[in-house]
This record gives structure tokens, sequence and C-alpha cells, in this order.
């Protein structure tokens, strides 16, 4: 069965550059999804969101915008926006975990305001002609919640719904939720995407063998930790190049030249790379060795000897 497979947006890593690094060194994502706008009550698309769209910072990718939001007025200003830029799709986050958004009731904090989801929909598709996919969670404190809107989005010609398989509330921690995803194939008029821990090659295979109708895998965080998986799992392969210290190194430098211009001090620099750091570190084979190498450099001499140092000794 022929697959696709997209990167899951995480905020504050998978912008434009990274996902240009990616696709240029490692290919593999059919399609990545932006980090979401976030407006706060202003109708005012801030820069970072307008150079993350802009289409000549995406030439050879397709991106599909993503707007968090518990605002109609809102919803539709953003669609409007990335209408003009020439996209076609809006994703809306109902799947983002983290508290200072749950507790405004947004992303998946939403989830449970099927009252509140309906009138964004109906909206949505009586003003606009964007086309409308939904990326969720199965719910903040209960796979129920997803369950119980369901029926809610089938009334509505939405293109897809990507579902993260984890409650809100767990954020990252814990495993993922197999059977309240099977519960939601068994309900879903709609197509439905995976998402969850994919993180090797072996691990989607298992994922493929459990849900055969699913065609549409989101990648996340092992995306960013293992930028080599998406075209391992399209070859179907466990074996990295031969190539693969050089590779992940061009990859790295890439990224820390791009950052080190667009961000301003060396503060704000290695706080940068130190986050993905804490992704990168997990795909060598001694991960906390790796980390702590990264976390004691405190100046950007000391980080570039560090990274110079984990690329010439520490294995992938």
């Amino acid at each position: 069965m022929s697959f696709t497979l997209l990167s899951s947006p995480l905020q504050g890593f998978t912008d434009f550059r990274f996902r240009n690094a990616q696709n240029k060194l490692f290919g593999g994502i059919d399609t990545f999804y932006s980090p979401y706008i976030r407006l706060n009550g202003k109708l005012v698309i801030k820069p970072s969101y307008q150079r993350d769209l802009q289409l000549d910072n995406n030439l050879d990718l397709e991106v599909i915008p993503q707007v968090i939001t518990n605002d109609a007025e809102e919803f539709l200003f953003v669609a409007k926006y990335v209408l003009e830029l020439g996209y076609k799709e809006l994703n809306w986050n109902l799947g983002c975990p983290y508290p200072m958004v749950t507790k405004s009731g947004m992303g998946s904090g939403l989830i449970s305001n099927t009252e509140k989801i309906n009138h964004i929909l109906e909206r949505a598709h009586n003003e606009t002609d964007i086309l409308v996919s939904m990326k969720m969670r199965l719910g903040y404190e209960s796979p129920q919640e997803i369950l119980d809107v369901l029926p809610i989005l089938d009334k509505y010609p939405l293109k897809n719904i990507a579902i993260h398989a984890r409650l809100g509330k767990q954020l990252y921690k814990g495993g993922v939720d197999l059977d309240g995803f099977q519960k939601c194939i068994d309900q879903a008029k709609h197509t439905l995407y995976y998402n969850g821990d994919i993180t090797s090659v072996e691990g989607f295979r298992e994922m493929q063998e459990r849900f055969p109708s699913i065609s549409h895998w989101m990648i996340g965080r092992g995306l960013i930790a293992d930028p080599f998986l998406p075209t391992m799992i399209k070859n179907n392969t466990t074996d990295y190049p031969a190539n693969k210290i050089e590779l992940f190194s061009a990859f790295h430098d890439t990224l820390y030249a791009i950052y080190s211009e667009s961000l301003s001090g060396s503060t704000h620099i290695l706080l940068k790379m130190y986050h993905l750091w804490e992704y990168f570190s997990t795909t060598f084979s001694n991960p906390h060795k790796v980390l702590k190498k990264i976390k004691k450099a405190q100046s950007i001499r000391n980080y570039e000897a560090a990274v110079a140092e984990i690329f010439k000794n520490e294995k992938i």
C-alpha cells in the first residue's frame, strides 16, 4: 500500500529554515505543516509568521499553513490571509497540549467544546473558500471527547482529520492510545491521518500493520531527532547511509548558520541550538553524553568545539 509522510508542526522547531534544510539534505517528507499562527485577539499577522509562509521561503516544499484559535473572526482573518498568499488549505490546531494554550480554551483544550467547534466550522465553510483540515488529539481529559465531536465534524467537507493518539493532559508523556485511535477509525466518516511516536522504521512498520486503512502518517519529534527517518521509511531500510555523520553535520551547520544570522546574541543562539540538540542527541549511541557536552558549552567558541568533537567521536 502506498503511503504519504507528513511533517507534524512543532512550534519553535519546524519553521521554513528547518523545513528547507531537512528537505534538501534528507528528503522523504511529502508535505510539511507550518507551526500554527496565533493572533491573541489582534487581527494582525506577525512578521515571523509572514516569513514562515512567504512563498519564496518555501519554493521546493508543499506546505500547509496552520491556525490555532477559538474565535471565528480570527479563523476567517487567517483564512483570508493564506488564501491571498496562494495557499488553498488551512489546518486548524485542536491538538496543542501545552497549558498556556489549553487554559485559554484552544488546542486540545477546545475539543470538548462541540458548540464552539461547530460555530467556527459553520462560518468557515459559509464565508470562505478555504479547504479546512484538522489536527487533533483524542481529547484533553478523556478519549471520549473526540468521539463526541466527530459527529459535528461529519457535517462539514473537511479534507482530513490528523489525530495524535494521546490526550492533551499527557503532553508527550506515556504511550500512545492505539485502541482510542482505532475507535476513531471505526466512527469517523472523514479520512484520518495518524500521528504519534513514529520514531523508527520498525515502529512505523508496526503501525502500518495495526492500521492498514491509514495511508497518511505524521512524524513530529521523530523527524527533529532523526532527519534520516522519512527516507529510511520510504526505502524500507533500517540502515543509515554510509555518509551519515557528514550529512548530519551538514544539517547542523546549515541550521546553525541560519539561526546565527536570524537570532541576536550568543545567548539566544546557544539556547536555540541546545533545544535542537535535546532531540539530535537521541540519535547518537550515547545521548546523555552528547547533550551534556552541548549543555556545558556556555560560549559560541566552546559550543563549536563541542559540536566538532561530537561529530568526530560519537556514533549515530
